[in-house]
């Protein structure tokens, strides 16, 4: 009988569970084990980031100029406006909310240097090849140069590159996150100080969930506005995509089904097949809201600054740079990771709170992203209509 597949949600929740049960039954020595795990491989992925950065952005930029026209570059500012419009509205909406919501006394248990966290037997350095910004000024470089001058050489060469890159991601970086994970809450239950960060994930869910219904409802609204249509109907047409998503957590494989509801919606099946498969890749408000409200709960947890100036940029920033991201299980989180780093600061343990949290919730972003992909359609069929279809 074939064992079926375990999904990497259902990998990082028995690893959460299975490290608050026995956090507390095992001695220190094999608590810092699993601690010297993660400080390797922590290092080992702070190696790749670079890689991945140049590995995945440079390529995707690089296609899009196979598709040039003023379509293409309508959908694409469409696409880019929604996941800021998901960035600044979630970056305003929770820090309004969170230090209420999670509340003061917890997030000060939470970043206390009390806590008693253990550390790795030893270390090993893996500098990068480059640093992350050097990365990410080569990654824009090479593919806006590819895509407005060619250089087929210089592509393919970017594209066995991807290969290499996403087969490192899915092979080697995926299957030990929950290893990585299970170390990382082995050593706060190990602390004591899990039942507050629990309680904090739990809250931090609860208001994207909420945040996401209420974007989709928007950018709905704004989509029949454009097009003369009741966004509700739209809406619920797109539904079989949304779950579909949900079951998948993955864009690309919801785009068969994300085309068809679309072309029910009434776009032109000519818009659709541009725009639905374009879009896949380039419109990421869902995944731009999971990265900016768990990254900001983090910044308060654990006192990093996180003032409105900073987080322009790194909003502007991050969604430049996900572009690749729905093209490989985990690529979003995996390339902001560089961002997260430079912009925000953060740590090896705080990535790894942000991939726990991230992999938590990732079929809700991933399902608030094809949707958002039929709004845009919409859209982008209505101005075809009007103003270019001769």
């Amino acid at each position: 009988m074939k064992i079926p597949k375990i999904s990497l949600l259902a990998k990082v929740i028995i690893s959460i569970v299975l490290a608050l049960l026995v956090g507390d039954l095992l001695p220190a020595l094999v608590v810092r084990l699993f601690v010297t795990f993660n400080g390797l491989f922590s290092n080992f992925l702070g190696f790749c980031v670079p890689l991945i950065i140049l590995g995945l952005v440079a390529p995707s930029i690089a296609d899009l100029g196979k598709n040039a026209g003023k379509l293409l570059a309508l959908t694409v500012a469409l696409a880019y406006g929604s996941t800021l419009l998901s960035g600044f509205s979630t970056y305003l909406t929770t820090s309004a909310i969170f230090p209420t919501l999670l509340g003061t006394d917890v997030i000060s248990e939470v970043q206390s240097p009390e806590i008693g966290l253990l550390t790795p037997f030893f270390s090993v350095g893996m500098p990068p090849v480059f640093d992350v910004m050097t990365a990410l000024i080569l990654a824009f470089t090479l593919g806006i140069g590819i895509a407005l001058f060619g250089g087929s050489t210089l592509k393919s060469g970017l594209a066995e590159f991807r290969v290499i890159i996403e087969r490192l991601i899915v092979s080697i970086i995926i299957p030990l996150l929950p290893i990585y994970i299970f170390g990382i809450f082995l050593n706060i239950k190990h602390s004591g100080a899990a039942f507050q960060v629990i309680l904090v994930f739990g809250k931090i869910i609860m208001v994207i969930f909420v945040l996401h219904v209420i974007f989709l409802l928007a950018v709905y609204c704004i989509a029949g506005l454009v097009g003369r249509k009741n966004p509700f109907k739209l809406l619920l047409t797109m539904m079989p995509a949304y779950m579909t998503a949900l079951g998948t957590s993955s864009s690309a494989a919801t785009i068969p089904v994300t085309l068809e509801q679309t072309k029910k919606n009434g776009v032109s099946p000519d818009v659709a097949d541009f725009c639905i498969p374009l879009c896949a890749t380039i419109n990421l408000s869902g995944s731009m809201m999971k990265i900016t409200a768990t990254s900001l709960a983090i910044c308060m947890m654990h006192g990093l600054p996180h003032e409105v100036g900073l987080y322009v940029g790194f909003i502007l920033l991050l969604g430049i740079v996900m572009v690749a991201a729905p093209g490989v299980p985990g690529g979003a989180i995996m390339a902001a990771i560089g961002v997260l780093q430079t912009v925000l600061g953060f740590s090896p343990a705080e990535v790894g709170l942000m991939i726990a949290l991230y992999i938590a919730i990732d079929s809700f972003g991933t399902a608030c992203n094809v949707t958002g992909d039929g709004a845009i359609a919409v859209v982008i069929d209505s101005i075809n209509k009007k103003f270019f279809k001769r």
